[in-house]
């Protein structure tokens, strides 16, 4: 249960692991919000952590698309299913997975594949960690999730830089720039207007450019580096307004961090493999 929170006392291996501090990304399509992340978990010093050991981890929405019907499934490799509709997202698997992880418990995570579009049966395991970004284009859509948040960062991107390197990706996939082109105009503008656009007013720091704004992404990264290092007591969204009781988290002195570097492999998915 979340109210039973980390207490500074007692041994070590009896602790329950501290509640990880979340932060949403978002933004358009091929906006760079993977891009923003990765920035954020290299600066951090943490892309090269053994997954166990690591202190932030990256998680992404489109983990959690729906299990297509048979009829979705034919239309989705014609091009012609909308996989920027809120509609298309598990997203009480979703809530249920962050709930979780803010709880600091170990979590299985779907594994989709864009190819033929389907959940396949092998999950990620992800374990606590300290700082969770997890980015998507509608992460901020549904009020529950929003709410879990304790940062939300948007990716604001030039709308043809984003639609010139959504051509390219997906031209390196194979596919056929007709329907790369109606696929765009038919379903990932429109919805991108209707329903990701409206959440950048949910944002607490907007991102313009992306991964090319390096003095955003530095701030950010000082940001989680005070976080991680136990400086911010109220860092909790709603603690400044007398919801819920600031408490200091017991982390690591920043000394001992070093300590956990090795070498090892991403948990995110690249964002080759990735349709937004």
């Amino acid at each position: 249960p979340g109210s039973a929170m980390a207490s500074a006392g007692g041994p070590d291996s009896e602790r329950p692991h501290p509640k990880p501090f979340l932060i949403g990304v978002s933004g358009g399509t091929a906006s760079g919000k993977s891009t923003v992340c990765e920035k954020i978990m290299e600066l951090l010093g943490q892309n090269e952590v053994e997954q166990r050991q690591r202190k932030v981890l990256i998680l992404s929405q489109d983990s959690f698309y729906k299990v297509l019907t048979a009829e979705q499934q034919a239309k989705a490799l014609k091009g012609q299913y909308n996989f920027d509709h809120p509609d298309a997202f598990d997203n009480d698997l979703m809530h249920s997975t962050l709930k979780n992880i803010v709880e600091g418990k170990t979590v299985e995570v779907p594994t989709y594949d864009f190819v033929t579009h389907s959940r396949l049966a092998e999950t990620t395991v992800v374990y606590p960690a300290d700082v969770v970004l997890f980015e998507g284009i509608l992460v901020f859509y549904n009020q529950d999730i929003r709410d879990m948040f304790h940062l939300r960062l948007f990716v604001d991107t030039d709308s043809d830089v984003r639609l010139s390197r959504r051509v390219l990706r997906d031209m390196k996939r194979g596919r056929d720039l007709e329907q790369i082109l109606t696929q765009y105009t038919t379903f990932v503008k429109p919805a991108f207007e209707e329903f990701c656009l409206p959440t950048k007013k949910y944002a607490d720091v907007i991102i313009p450019r992306g991964v090319d704004n390096m003095v955003a992404i530095n701030l950010i990264v000082q940001h989680i580096q005070d976080i991680l290092n136990g400086d911010i007591c109220k860092w909790q969204r709603g603690a400044m307004n007398g919801h819920g009781r600031p408490y200091k988290r017991p982390f690591p002195e920043p000394t001992e961090s070093s300590s956990v570097l090795a070498a090892g492999k991403r948990s995110h998915l690249e964002s080759s493999s990735r349709p937004h």
